[in-house]
């Protein structure tokens, strides 16, 4: 019979269980196990090796579809990168680069052509790339990407150039040293007309590892964290490709320089081509919210173990874990990290549906939101892990600061997560952005100041949509509980409302405040900065209402009453922090009164009561590994778990 932690576990895996119990086995081989090597050659080949025996087990092939030499299953090959992270977060990266972000860019923007010369093999590590989006001067814009790729019809080629110091390919993964081709992306200049940003395959190295002629690549060294990445800068001095270079899935480019595209609008076809890599961006917040798993069942392991101080009536010193204190410093954050594993489950699920489906048959519209939801959720998991770890290292004490014991690596590695594949306050005003323009077409490639002008006489009113199972939640909403018993607030549908309702305010009365201030100020730049922290706001209100919908939901599809009775108090903890979090809000328009939001309080430290003897059970439905955990200070049940050392 399956523990009550196992029905967590699988609970947590959601559909895609079996992927992830997988990739718990292929990372039971002893090179998988956390290390801790600060020197940048051995980290850098430690990673590779790694890789090359994922390879070998055809870890990568359910990312790429089964005509291209894969197995077709899109939201698999998330949950697996996803599982990495438990292991090593540079091993995520490096393989999220390779096989999510250069072989994702040639699946899904190349045609047959590109696909039968690269696909096999940059999934069995023959042919090792890199992405090359970022530049020194432009992150978060890509349409206003400098580099350049100008169509020269004499010879048919292209010439890439990098026309501006700060056009340089910067931060780019496999830059340094492994990769042998970059995705390039880069204004296509045809005729004397710029088309657009478009993705090109530029090769950058020979066989050797030396840069080829045009090229120049550069190392960016030591960085916060990720030693076992390789990043690196990239420079192109008039480098000349074929014309099939040019991944020419939406667009091409003929012999003679005349450009055609099946998508007419230059905004809808950008963010046609860039949405297809949104793969990317669900990988990374799913990836955190992994690391942030490792960091809690390592700190509330540690809590159950670790003494202080005596107590009337104990004949030992007490577990740190029977603090109060200490309960609401990781409870919650556990609670959290279910409730963002729900939600990265229901985005999956809506991913792997929209990207197993053909062109022609793909809705527009479902599409935005996904890339609006894996937005939202990338923002909320990093956030989470960025938090959580530096509360678990925090919350061990001196033991968490030593390198033996993984957090401090955890905590340096993750850090960056909040700033790439997206600025966390960037994506967060692209999620306000889509919820107050209903999706709008136009919306996706203006500036703030085009989109202030366009938002002013389009805004309307924005009709709510279930994330999840909507028979469910309508039925806990029909049931709310409006008093100010204590008890009400455990009430799932008057949870769920105080959610909605906070979600839907703030997005009317950021419509309103839009409006008035385009009246008010004398230029649309002004308007728009007047307002941005309501926009965000109503974003991350929508986010967290996103959130608890996922966990209500989930709770509902658990087949074991002792772990649904867990889930549930989980939730509680979960949305009785979130409100707890955005109090003043709530009471400034009167839906808590001073008593009830005393009762907030009081709501989460009796669901930290109740949960606090689950505790172990709860950190073991995480679903991280023993052989994961890397940790020297936790001996379960005799059998230390070491973290190697792989610097000496």
């Amino acid at each position: 019979m399956p523990t009550t932690a196992e029905h967590l576990r699988t609970a947590l895996d959601g559909a895609w269980h079996d992927a992830r119990d997988r990739a718990r086995t292929d990372l039971a081989h002893d090179a998988f196990a956390p290390h801790y090597t600060p020197d940048l050659e051995k980290a850098r080949a430690i990673t590779l090796d790694q890789m090359k025996i994922l390879a070998e087990r055809g870890y990568a092939a359910s990312g790429f579809s089964v005509e291209s030499g894969g197995t077709g299953d899109p939201g698999g090959a998330v949950a697996s990168i996803e599982m990495l992270a438990m292991s090593d977060l540079s091993l995520m990266v490096k393989a999220g680069v390779q096989w999510g972000l250069f072989g994702g860019a040639i699946e899904n923007l190349g045609t047959e052509r590109p696909h039968a010369k690269y696909i096999r093999p940059l999934i069995d590590l023959d042919l090792l790339g890199c992405f090359a989006m970022t530049e020194t001067g432009h992150g978060s814009d890509v349409q206003a990407l400098e580099t350049t790729a100008t169509y020269d019809p004499e010879t048919q080629e292209f010439v890439v150039h990098s026309p501006t110091p700060s056009s340089r390919k910067d931060y780019i993964g496999g830059a340094a040293q492994h990769a042998r081709v970059a995705a390039v992306f880069a204004q296509l200049i045809t005729q004397g007309e710029s088309q657009g940003v478009h993705c090109f395959v530029v090769p950058i190295r020979d066989e050797d590892g030396n840069d080829l002629p045009g090229v120049t690549t550069s190392d960016c060294g030591h960085k916060g964290g990720l030693p076992g990445v390789d990043n690196g800068r990239i420079m192109f001095d008039s480098v000349r490709i074929p014309r099939e270079n040019l991944l020419n899935k939406y667009s091409d480019v003929e012999p003679d320089g005349t450009y055609v595209s099946s998508i007419d609008n230059p905004s809808r076809r950008f963010f046609t081509m860039v949405g297809t890599l949104v793969r990317g961006r669900v990988t990374v917040g799913g990836s955190a919210g992994a690391a942030a798993r490792v960091a809690l069942t390592i700190a509330t392991t540690y809590a159950e173990k670790r003494r202080q101080f005596d107590a009337p009536g104990r004949d030992a010193e007490v577990p740190i874990m029977d603090y109060l204190v200490h309960q609401r410093r990781l409870l919650p954050l556990i609670a959290r990290s279910y409730a963002l594993g729900f939600a990265q489950n229901e985005l999956l699920g809506t991913m792997n549906r929209l990207q197993s489906m053909s062109l022609k048959d793909l809705d527009p519209q479902e599409q935005r939101e996904l890339e609006g939801r894996a937005a939202g959720l990338k923002v909320a998991n990093t956030w989470h892990a960025s938090r959580a770890i530096q509360e678990c290292r925090e919350a061990c004490g001196g033991a968490g600061y030593m390198a033996e014991n993984r957090l401090t690596a955890l905590r340096a590695d993750v850090d960056v997560f909040t700033t790439f594949e997206g600025d966390n306050h960037v994506l967060t005003q692209l999620v306000a952005k889509e919820l107050l323009t209903s999706y709008a077409d136009e919306v996706q490639g203006m500036s703030p100041v085009e989109w202030m002008r366009f938002a002013a006489t389009t805004i309307s009113d924005v009709v709510k949509k279930r994330t999840a199972a909507q028979q469910i939640i309508q039925t806990f909403v029909d049931t709310r509980q409006d008093n100010e018993e204590d008890g009400s607030l455990f009430n799932r549908g008057t949870q769920l409302t105080m959610f909605e309702d906070r979600e839907q305010y703030l997005i009317s009365t950021a419509a309103r405040r839009l409006q008035a201030a385009m009246n008010r100020e004398e230029n649309a730049f002004d308007a728009f900065n007047s307002v941005q922290d309501h926009v965000l706001h109503a974003a991350e209100a929508h986010i967290d209402r996103v959130v608890l919908e996922a966990f209500v939901a989930a709770i509902s599809d658990c087949a074991d009453e002792t772990a649904c009775g867990l889930l549930s108090e989980l939730c509680d903890l979960y949305a009785l922090t979130v409100i707890d979090g955005d109090k003043a809000w709530f009471m400034e328009h009167r839906q808590l009164s001073v008593e009830r939001a005393k009762a907030v309080t009081r709501g989460i430290n009796e669901r930290c009561r109740t949960l606090r003897p689950h505790a172990l059970t709860l950190v073991e439905g995480l679903g991280v590994p023993d052989h994961l955990l890397g940790s020297a200070m936790l001996d379960r049940e005799g059998a230390m778990v070491p973290l190697q050392d792989a610097s000496v």
